[in-house]
């Protein structure tokens, strides 16, 4: 009799976890606004605090996570790309493992204070290698001490290293910049100064012109200052903070000291609080062809706003080069005051749909487009 209890447990556990799912895409469905010819579903469902992604050719999505327990995924891809077939923890115990790229078999991992390889990961996804410590002198300041992580056109490592407070003159020329270094470590040069945090960036394709995302700084009102889109143009230019926040917003405490027509100014401007975070140019032919070329932005959502706002996928446009125009590309992770979902990253797959990684909900969503 036991026995047969057991099985009609291990039947309903079965039944309720092939069910979760389902609920789970219906809700989705129904709260998530797309352009027709558009639709979202789940790709991954049990991926908590899901952060930035990254690819290999294979068909493998590594996911870094900010989870209390630090753990990196990587995700087993189906052949048709639509949903997470398996999944394995490659690592675990890390310090907030947010970044994660994918190069030539190895997978890197940024930590908060380092950045580590993986070498042939795809091989051995079950029981990974000890990681090698490519550069281990990044600051341990938690305050805004995510990584995110890609490779460049030039082959070299670029990460963001965030200022380590909401206001304030960094004590080390480390902090609030962007910088890049040899995948071996070598080689580590600033290229961008003044930068409060930046968790996203890409190269525009045809150009290989550097965009990154910037957050501005709280406690300046529901309006103030604006989220900012930087371009570099200038190797070791310096985009304002503490002094200067978007086009001309002198900061009350450091503003007096820089006046905000030194500093590189954005290139286009988000609402203040959005929290701009994964970017990315769309490379693929699945999207109809005014999305080709065009920026994709994960709007995180505010978190201390009167009124919240955010919680979505920006289209910004580009014209000749240049951002001319921003268009809502996919909402509905808020509803009203509450929050459904939060999206942090966006990475292109083979197939030309795209995956959203939700740090909120722990999940990944595939957005997939077909002619209405």
């Amino acid at each position: 009799m036991a026995k047969i209890w057991l099985i009609l447990l291990m039947v309903l556990q079965a039944s309720l976890c092939l069910a979760a799912p389902a609920k789970i895409n219906d809700l989705i469905r129904e709260n998530i606004k797309l352009q027709p010819g558009f639709s979202i579903a789940i790709f991954a469902d049990n991926v908590p605090r899901a952060r930035q992604m990254a690819l290999s050719p294979d068909g493998v999505v590594f996911v870094g996570t900010t989870s209390s327990k630090g753990i990196v995924y990587a995700l087993r891809a189906s052949e048709d790309y639509s949903q997470s077939i398996q999944r394995f923890i490659i690592a675990e115990g890390l310090n907030r493992p947010n970044g994660v790229a994918y190069k030539e078999g190895s997978l890197y991992v940024a930590e908060v204070n380092r950045i580590s390889r993986y070498d042939r990961i795809t091989e051995q996804l079950a029981k990974p290698t000890v990681p090698h410590v490519v550069y281990d002198q990044l600051p341990a300041k938690a305050h805004h001490g995510l990584k995110y992580l890609k490779f460049g056109p030039d082959g070299m490592l670029y990460t963001g290293i965030g200022a380590p407070c909401n206001i304030c003159k960094p004590d080390k020329n480390i902090f609030a910049t962007l910088v890049r270094f040899n995948p071996d470590g070598s080689d580590f040069e600033i290229i961008a100064q003044g930068i409060r945090n930046t968790v996203g960036f890409d190269w525009q394709p045809g150009t290989n012109s550097l965009f990154f995302t910037d957050n501005g700084r709280d406690y300046l009102g529901d309006d103030l200052p604006p989220e900012e889109l930087n371009q570099v143009l200038k190797i070791g230019a310096h985009y304002g903070f503490p002094y200067c926040h978007g086009n001309d917003v002198s900061d009350p405490k450091f503003g007096y000291q820089r006046d905000c027509k030194q500093f590189q100014a954005p290139v286009w401007t988000f609402k203040a609080h959005m929290a701009p975070l994964g970017m990315h140019f769309y490379r693929g032919t699945m999207l109809p062809k005014a999305y080709q070329g065009q920026l994709l932005v994960a709007l995180h959502g505010s978190w201390n706003r009167s009124k919240p706002h955010g919680y979505q996928i920006a289209l910004v446009r580009f014209d000749q080069g240049r951002p001319v125009a921003e268009e809502t590309f996919a909402e509905g992770w808020l509803l009203e005051t509450d929050v459904f979902g939060r999206p942090v990253d966006i990475l292109e797959l083979p197939d030309g749909s795209l995956l959203i990684s939700d740090d909120y909900r722990g999940v990944i969503y595939r957005i997939s487009y077909q002619q209405p």
